[in-house]
């Protein structure tokens, strides 16, 4: 069994779908792992440390994918009018990576014209035995460390309460809209460097574990609220009715805040517009609002991707773009790890071979693409038992 590392070449990528770690794991798990040359690099594992885990470098992308039956990947392989990675792949080879399918229907067709079969690790299901794979917990959980620091760089003023002989600095007040993965991280994280820090999510579940990270839950008092998470632990989209109460909640608090940190998102669904241009007008001059949903369109009105925008009164709203790479060998760790988990339970260690059970949940409803086939029901497939 050979498996491939080819390296990632989507804008300001730097992370890599292996570790040395990973790839021993691997090679006992009977694959040979091909790697190409300076994949790591930007993750900080230079070829030497993949070299001295038992990987062979491949100096291109075309002979390291050559022949493999499993390519591990990072973002989505890129076909557009230049480049076709597709092309380079065996028929039949696993593609595992985050595949995006939400917004890339086009690659669903090329994967299957291509006759290679597509894993997308972001329809990972949440459910206990799949937690060790579930990569959008683990990425988001750095996202959400790393907007605040983002917006620590980007404040004019530190976090902490600090009592000094030329007097007493308050401490910033965080607000953190959304209390999932990244949410909950972003809480703790502004906890720790000072902030006075407030929670707000439509889920009434997780104030308690707002309260329990030292950050104050902020509710909306209506009979919606009961309702407003899915079977899967995501929020739902709420009525108009509710919308307008958390609005009017919101802006109040906000007008208190300095610094915001929003990271709702509905699964397949544009991220949902909460801080409105009304409420951003009513904060104060200097305050940071860093939306990690800006690659979903954004939760405030006025952000741009990969954009600072100052806007008339003085806040500074910023949508980061693939965030977690600012923090690649860390991310790079914990996404490798997941991608080990995942092709495990596929490998028959006594055959040396492997055996993708459509049966099992995780698998199906992880593939998108089968025998030439787009078999996702989600879109527009009709699932595949076995293969």
């Amino acid at each position: 069994m050979k498996l491939a590392v080819p390296k990632e070449i989507w804008p300001g990528e730097k992370r890599v779908a292996v570790t040395p770690e990973t790839v021993k794991k691997l090679k006992s798990l009977g694959f040979d792992v091909a790697i190409e040359a300076g994949a790591g690099i930007d993750a900080a594992i230079p070829d030497d440390r993949f070299v001295d885990a038992g990987a062979t470098i491949a100096k291109t992308m075309k002979t390291t994918v050559k022949d493999a039956d499993v390519i591990f990947k990072v973002r989505p392989p890129v076909i557009d009018g230049k480049t076709n990675e597709l092309t380079a792949y065996k028929k039949g080879a696993a593609v595992v990576a985050l595949l995006e399918p939400f917004d890339r229907k086009e690659l669903l067709d090329a994967m299957a014209k291509a006759g290679v079969d597509g894993y997308s690790m972001e329809l990972m299901p949440r459910i206990s035995r799949a937690q060790s794979m579930d990569v959008l917990s683990s990425q988001s959980n750095l996202a959400g460390y790393r907007a605040v620091l983002e917006a620590a760089h980007e404040f004019g003023r530190i976090y902490p309460m600090m009592m000094t002989a030329a007097g007493t600095l308050a401490p910033s007040r965080v607000l953190v809209v959304g209390a999932g993965v990244a949410g909950l991280q972003a809480i703790a994280t502004a906890k720790r460097l000072g902030a006075v820090v407030s929670a707000f999510d439509v889920r009434p579940a997780v104030k308690e574990q707002v309260q329990s990270l030292g950050g104050t839950f902020i509710e909306v008092e209506d009979d919606e609220a009961d309702a407003a998470e899915t079977s899967g632990g995501y929020a739902k989209e709420m009525s108009d009715d509710y919308k307008k109460k958390q609005a009017d909640k919101l802006k109040e608090v906000l007008a208190k805040t300095d610094i915001v940190i929003t990271t709702a998102l509905i699964p397949g669904r544009p991220a949902p517009e909460i801080v409105t241009a009304d409420m951003v007008a009513g904060m104060k001059p200097g305050s940071v609002i860093i939306d990690l949903a800006a690659e979903r369109g954004g939760n405030v009105a006025g952000v741009k991707l990969g954009q600072t925008i100052t806007t008339a009164n003085g806040v500074k709203l910023i949508g980061p773009e693939n965030i977690t790479s600012a923090v690649a060998t860390d991310a790079t760790a914990m996404y490798a790890k997941n991608l080990l988990n995942f092709i495990t339970l596929s490998v028959d260690t006594e055959k040396g071979a492997l055996v993708f059970n459509g049966e099992d949940q995780i698998i199906a409803e992880t593939r998108l693409t089968h025998d030439g086939k787009i078999v996702h029901p989600k879109f527009g497939g009709e699932a595949v038992a076995n293969g």
